[in-house]
């Protein structure tokens, strides 16, 4: 296996290069080869990679040693001859080791970036009065090659598998090597390493928030919730006060934070979907790894970046998730380890975040372009869950000896401290948005009518047609829209997100897919929606209407048959069942038509592949999945969903995972001319449908995000 390493001159190449011969020297054998040994003289830079390219690392790629004669550079002349053994790992460094020609035998090239007055400055430390007079003669030589390297295809910091940047930081070895295993040719050859990285023992700490435990900070008796209990978007908020992209916020790891908030605790909760609440961020710059998946000019594209590096991984989302995802339990320490593990709460440590729509390319269906990531995650390395319930939290970190881990704990702390009864204030908003709709009530009824025509064909049985909300503002706190949110329509799976300048808020009352570390699996799939009504005989017979419909049953029980058929490609099939057949659930805007399916994993079936086989969640596509699919593409016309009918949650280490659908949700993407909201919205379409009640589906269900922003619905 050859790693290059390469890089404009004085960027760092060598010093990576050897720090990471040293950490791979702790399980194999290895060789380093520097290029600048065989350039032959301050001209001969294309002359020294043609002969490496051509004559020394082909032997070195097939497993054999390499002769070849080292350059003096004070005689000017060749000079004694030299062999680079053979090794499991052979890692060539210098400005060319990832050369066009070189490409085809390498198995990874890094490339090392930095800032040009950095690099002279690093270059005449090194070599002093020697190197001097020739830099630019050098520099010059660089910039030519490069040019010809661009004229005949992609320069090597474009081929690059991993880009390290400002490698002098001390951190910069550590962000390489972890950027190196998310490379799936190097997944195998790294295991051990790997391995070391997940070893990490977790510390837990437990912090009880019984009646009489916290004060109240001398708040008034109407911020108050029942003594000792806690809201976590309370908590939230105060640990992470710079959530909205819109701030500036004080504290940098508000930059890519997460809050998985059951925000209606006290509602009937037959699954235990209103018991915790996760609150995460992406830790210390330092530290923390991001993952985004997008499509490029050459195909689907995942980057995870580690501090100083970023790893570029072509291929599918799911094969990338199946890599990193890590089914063996970590190691729980501290005085919170043992009622953690017997909590039934699954999430330890692990990736967060969201699956966009459009990945349902990976599961039959059509490439389509999103503006936001069709992925993005971040790895949770610390996390505070709360159980609702039991009126206890947990802090937990991974243990790496950080100051600012601590740190962060003593903040969650706080937090927690000064929440306890603490209900949130419903901020308010400067100015009401005016959302403009993709569809006009004529245009939608008549996709509702083009859908019933390709169920009359025989295309399709159900088919869930969905248009959109948007419109633009100058400025937009993403925060206090979500506490909004939540405050007028609580629900199961809450959540805000903030990756960078993509911001989410979400009441979604939908589970799509839980997988616990036992291996069990459950889906939630709601079809029917009715609309509260204030008067209380009169909300019982709505809510009694959606129980005895028809066309609803009709809509839940297609999507359970769908469902079934997703979970048992990798489940054992004698363990498929369902315990909840169309069952009624109500929320603050909504009664919903809800069923539940369960299933068994397959012992060593991928907890990956399970996911990919179910997704995109079948109550936003209809059924049978892929042909319905290929029916949205053109009556959606052509449009990306993006974010929206998608998953998101946890995956955590040890193989459990929960996720949601996301609808109820707006999407906040920011730029420098201010905030893109939107906002998706839809129903299923059956032969039975009434085109105009679908259409007061679709006003039914934007209102409970419209209502919470003081908006209309457009029209």
């Amino acid at each position: 296996m050859v790693i290059a390493v390469d890089g404009r001159s004085g960027a760092g190449k060598s010093t990576l290069a050897l720090e990471l011969v040293t950490r791979l020297r702790r399980h194999r054998t290895v060789t380093l080869f520097h290029l600048e040994d065989i350039y032959p003289g301050w001209e001969g830079l294309a002359e020294g990679v043609e002969a490496y390219a051509t004559r020394i690392l082909p032997e070195l790629a097939d497993g054999r040693d390499a002769e070849w004669r080292a350059w003096d550079w004070e005689a000017g002349a060749e000079g004694a001859a030299r062999i680079s053994r053979s090794a499991e790992i052979v890692v060539v460094e210098g400005v060319g080791a990832g050369a066009r020609a070189a490409r085809g035998l390498l198995d990874a090239l890094i490339w090392v970036s930095e800032d040009d007055d950095v690099r002279r400055e690093r270059a005449l430390a090194r070599d002093g009065a020697t190197y001097e007079p020739f830099w630019q003669t050098w520099a010059g030589q660089e910039s030519r090659w490069l040019a010809a390297e661009t004229a005949g295809g992609r320069t090597p910091e474009d081929a690059a598998d991993v880009v390290v940047s400002q490698s002098g930081d001390e951190a910069a070895i550590d962000d390489a090597l972890s950027a190196l295993l998310h490379l799936p040719q190097l997944h195998e050859p790294l295991a051990a390493e790997a391995a070391e990285r997940s070893a990490h023992p977790v510390s837990v700490e437990e912090v009880h928030l019984g009646a009489g435990a916290l004060d109240d900070g001398g708040l008034e008796p109407d911020l108050r919730v029942p003594a000792g209990a806690v809201v976590a978007a309370e908590v939230f908020g105060r640990l992470y006060p710079g959530v909205s992209p819109e701030n500036e916020p004080g504290d940098d790891l508000a930059e890519h934070a997460l809050l998985l908030e059951a925000s209606n605790p006290g509602a009937e909760d037959p699954g235990g979907r209103n018991r915790y609440s996760i609150l995460a961020d992406a830790s210390a710059p330092l530290h923390r790894q991001l993952a985004e998946h997008r499509l490029t000019g050459t195909g689907a594209l995942t980057t995870v970046t580690t501090g100083r590096a970023t790893a570029r991984v072509p291929g599918p989302f799911f094969a990338w998730l199946d890599r990193v995802w890590d089914a063996a339990e970590p190691e729980l320490t501290g005085n919170g380890a043992a009622s953690l593990a017997e909590s039934g709460c699954d999430f330890r440590t692990g990736w967060v975040g969201w699956l966009g729509y459009e990945l349902k390319r990976e599961s039959g269906g059509s490439t389509l372009a999103s503006p936001t990531p069709d992925a993005a995650l971040f790895r949770a390395d610390r996390a505070v869950v709360i159980d609702h319930h039991e009126r206890r939290a947990w802090l937990i970190t991974t243990d790496r000896g950080d100051d600012a881990d601590a740190d962060w704990g003593e903040r969650a702390r706080e937090a927690l401290r000064v929440s306890a009864g603490v209900v949130p204030l419903t901020p308010t908003l400067d100015t009401a948005p005016v959302f403009s709709c993709r569809d006009t009530r004529e245009e939608y009824l008549a996709k509702v009518r083009a859908a019933q025509a390709q169920i009359a064909d025989g295309n399709s049985y159900e088919v869930c047609v969905t248009t959109r909300l948007s419109t633009r503002v100058p400025g937009w706190d993403a925060w206090a829209a979500y506490l909004r949110l939540r405050a007028q329509n609580p629900a199961p799976f809450a959540v805000f997100a903030r990756f960078g300048q993509v911001a989410i808020a979400g009441t979604s009352p939908e589970r799509f897919l839980r997988i616990g570390a036992d291996g069990w699996m459950r889906a939630e799939p709601i079809k029917g929606t009715r609309r509260r009504a204030v008067d209380p005989t009169e909300d019982a017979g709505l809510k009694q209407d959606l129980a005895m419909s028809a066309k609803d049953r009709a809509e839940n029980i297609m999507i359970v048959d769908l469902l079934r058929n997703d979970l048992v490609r990798n489940a054992d099939p004698t363990t498929l069942h369902v315990p909840r057949l169309c069952h009624i659930e109500s929320y603050a805007s909504v009664h919903q038509m809800v069923s539940t399916i369960d299933a068994r994993l397959r012992p060593g079936a991928s907890r990956a592949e399970a996911l990919a086989a179910a997704f995109p969640p079948g109550s936003m596509t209809g059924a049978p999945k892929i042909s319905t699919m290929a029916i949205l593409d053109e009556l959606e016309d052509g449009a990306a969903r993006g974010v929206y009918s998608g998953a998101l949650g946890y995956f955590a280490d040890g193989g459990a995972a929960d996720t949601s659908v996301v609808i109820r949700t707006l999407v906040m993407e920011y730029d420098d001319a201010g905030c893109a909201l939107s906002m998706g919205v839809g129903g299923a379409v059956t032969a039975d449908s009434v085109p105009e009640e679908e259409w007061d589906e679709v006003r039914t269900k934007a209102f409970g995000v419209l209502s919470a922003l003081d908006a209309d619905f457009p029209g």
